[in-house]
């Protein structure tokens, strides 16, 4: 009796530190154990002094949340790896013994749409986080103010159908602000889920907006990740989209690295790093805006199936909380982890 009592109340000392989650369907919830929480719970992380519970205060604070849990820095995902590890599992479908192989060889795609009539545009992005920097949740304000001026100093470097040019938030004139808005390109702030995680702090300074002269080339700097590179255009033509999507990241790449000694955060196992465990891999969304009449009149839910069937998701053109948009969708690829880039641009 006496050493089961004594086991009782060791185990309600670390029970009554483990933290409460909100979201009781999260994989945080399904994933945390009073074990992990006590070896993990007092540590910091080296490259922005982050805890778990920076990383799983989304999880914690909120009802609402399915993953639940950020990474601060490139060091969560190895600090606290034995929480990140068996989520990243389950919310890819993938087992232990995977590996992520990258490929943005264009030339690889051997598919086209067939037919484009029904097509309105084409949009293809991905992520990229720098070594040395944290990720948005956990980056400090001087590591935000230094990798804009690393990437304004980059954007500079680019050439051609790529040059453009950068627009930073902070001290950004009316006017500018309304064309982008007009455009589509700006972010906003206001995000519950991305101001709790940390991610909308300083707003809006070392935070800003490139694009090239035909607005088909596109990237985003300090938003939920460091960087979030885009290419799109008019019409279906994926592989022009890809094509440009993939010289884009190289020449930044390339600028970083010969400017600044940097290169992109890339884990053995888990691919490109992002901030948020779902866009691990490629970080890459592939997504055309197509009207299909006949899949409305046929049934919302038929599609969706149709969708799951096929490895893409089904969306309204503006968004998941965009409303009706007739029969005007958003189609994309579904993965991110256990496929190339390759593979997910010809899977859509």
């Amino acid at each position: 009796m006496i050493s089961g009592v004594n086991a009782l109340i060791r185990e309600d000392k670390q029970l009554q530190s483990f933290p409460l989650v909100r979201s009781v369907n999260s994989l945080v919830k399904k994933h945390l154990s009073p074990e992990i929480w006590n070896k993990l719970k007092d540590h910091k992380t080296a490259t922005t002094g982050s805890t778990l519970m920076d990383c799983i205060v989304c999880a914690v604070e909120l009802d609402n949340q399915h993953v639940g849990i950020y990474g601060a820095d490139e060091d969560s995902y190895r600090d606290f790896a034995p929480l990140f590890d068996p989520l990243i599992l389950d919310y890819h479908g993938l087992s232990s013994s995977f590996s992520h192989t990258s490929d943005m060889d264009s030339s690889k795609v051997k598919v086209k749409i067939e037919d484009e009539g029904p097509i309105v545009s084409t949009r293809i992005r991905v992520g990229r986080n720098i070594e040395g920097f944290g990720l948005s949740p956990g980056i400090t304000k001087q590591q935000r103010i230094d990798l804009e001026k690393m990437m304004e100093k980059a954007f500079g470097t680019l050439e051609g159908p790529l040059a453009g040019k950068y627009f930073p938030l902070l001290g950004m004139d009316s006017a500018t602000k309304q064309q982008l808005i007009d455009d589509h390109f700006l972010f906003m702030e206001g995000d519950k889920n991305l101001q709790l995680a940390g991610m909308e702090r300083d707003w809006p300074e070392g935070r800003g907006i490139f694009h090239n002269a035909a607005k088909e080339f596109l990237v985003w700097v300090n938003e939920e990740d460091q960087l979030r590179i885009i290419s799109m255009q008019k019409g279906g033509n994926v592989n022009e989209v890809f094509e440009r999507l993939a010289k884009g990241i190289a020449a930044i790449e390339k600028s970083v690295a010969s400017s600044a000694g940097k290169k992109f955060q890339l884990h053995p196992k888990y691919g490109y790093l992002h901030s948020c465990p779902s866009n691990l891999g490629t970080g890459m969304r592939a997504s055309v805006h197509v009207h299909l009449p006949g899949w409305v009149k046929a049934g919302r839910d038929k599609l969706k199936a149709r969708c799951e069937q096929l490895g893409l998701q089904p969306r309204g053109s503006r968004g998941e909380s965009g409303g009706d948009t007739g029969d005007l969708f958003d189609i994309s690829n579904k993965h991110r982890l256990g496929y190339s880039e390759v593979e997910l641009v010809t899977k859509m």
